[in-house]
């Protein structure tokens, strides 16, 4: 996590959405991230310092002239932070910032700021809407202040607009992706997770217990340093990363079809998608109903397009990357996998192992190249993403 060890002065303005800012530093600080916090007076009638101290687990700033052993807050409060991210800022601390205006705490130490500065703001539509707020954002970008723009959705007023101050977890993935090193940036990247399904009939379907989690985790940790990700997917159990393009799919031929229309404009393709291997001969129009005879019933399958060999088939200078989920000889299936699609790279995992099964948020795996054989302890999905995306560099 490229949270862990960053220092974050966190400053908090007088909005209904400061409960936000409780979550985000909680968040924070499960991270390995070290918390700050500067508020306004008009912040501490929404929440109280305490509150914040509490969450924060340091002393929290709010008064401007506040002086201790030559400490002076307004100066020296970003001397040694990562980032200064103001949420929420009110379109008065938005006013401040952009007209150098510094008559409190936070917008001096605004003003004094020795770090990046992270905007988030929140507010009624209307005054987001207004002329001078988006001239006020203008003028901060100009500056090289970083905006988290709102979102739209109802608001506390009772409105329906923009204004609407990111969830913590969307502030806390885009300081994640702020702080994370952009080494794939340039790089348009291919991802696939998650089952598919092959119907039997409108309400049945063959399919596998693919949860979609590493694919995500793939596409997710590809975004943050940098790549122009698509995400080609069946029915997760997880939901579609921030800012990466997705397109949902049902059935393998769907997915087939999806990935033959992006692959030649990709530089890599990652195969983490578990799709079903074989299909009805006949898809049934009207539901199948059960006899209660006691009889055994068969179902003629075929098998499905093979995706990753049609796809090797169209290389040219990609890097395609599969996997291979084993229950019994687990490197020696994977490396005939590899060859026998033309792979560049395969990663092996054996979900007999605890910990690395479809649902769990953690995988046990080997990568195999044609020179490589690293075997991997125990990670979280997302540690094994990068382990995955560092074979680009």
């Amino acid at each position: 996590m490229s949270l862990s060890g960053k220092r974050i002065l966190v400053g908090v303005s007088g909005g209904i959405a400061i409960y936000k800012t409780l979550e985000l530093l909680s968040r924070l600080n499960k991270a390995g991230a070290e918390t700050h916090v500067v508020m306004t007076e008009s912040a501490t009638r929404f929440v109280t310092p305490l509150t914040f101290q509490t969450m924060s687990q340091h002393k929290v700033y709010t008064d401007l002239f506040e002086e201790s052993d030559g400490f002076i807050p307004h100066i020296d409060l970003t001397r040694e932070e990562d980032a200064f991210l103001i949420a929420p800022a009110t379109a008065n601390v938005l006013a401040k910032m952009a007209h150098g205006m510094a008559d409190d705490l936070l917008s001096a130490t605004a003003l004094a700021a020795h770090c990046p500065v992270i905007v988030a703001p929140a507010m009624n539509v209307v005054m987001y809407q207004n002329p001078a707020t988006q001239e006020n954002l203008q003028i901060l970008e100009k500056r090289g202040i970083h905006v988290l723009y709102p979102n739209e959705g109802w608001l506390a007023c009772q409105e329906v607009g923009n204004g609407r101050m990111p969830e913590a977890t969307e502030l806390f993935e885009a300081l994640d992706t702020f702080f994370t090193e952009k080494d794939l940036a340039g790089t348009k990247i291919l991802v696939t997770a998650g089952p598919t399904k092959e119907r039997l009939d409108p309400v049945r379907f063959l399919t596998n217990d693919s949860s979609g989690k590493q694919g995500v985790a793939i596409a997710r940790r590809a975004q943050k340093r940098g790549a122009e990700v698509t995400l080609v997917h069946g029915d997760m159990k997880v939901p579609v990363p921030i800012h990466v393009r997705d397109i949902p799919v049902e059935s393998t031929e769907d997915m087939l079809e999806a990935l033959k229309k992006e692959f030649p404009a990709t530089d890599v393709l990652i195969m983490a998608a578990a799709p079903a291997d074989f299909r009805p001969v006949e898809e049934q129009t009207q539901k199948i109903k059960g006899m209660d005879d006691g009889k055994v019933r068969a179902f003629s399958v075929l098998d499905t397009p093979d995706i990753l060999r049609t796809l090797a088939g169209m290389k040219t200078d990609q890097v395609v990357i599969g996997f291979a989920t084993e229950t019994e000889k687990v490197l020696e299936h994977a490396r005939e996998k590899m060859e026998k699609k033309q792979l560049d790279f395969i990663v092996a995992n054996d979900v007999t192992k605890e910990g690395a099964a479809f649902d769990y948020d953690t995988n046990i795996v080997t990568i195999l190249g044609e020179e490589v054989e690293k075997s991997l302890p125990i990670l979280s999905k997302e540690e094994v993403a990068d382990q995955i995306l560092d074979l680009l560099r």
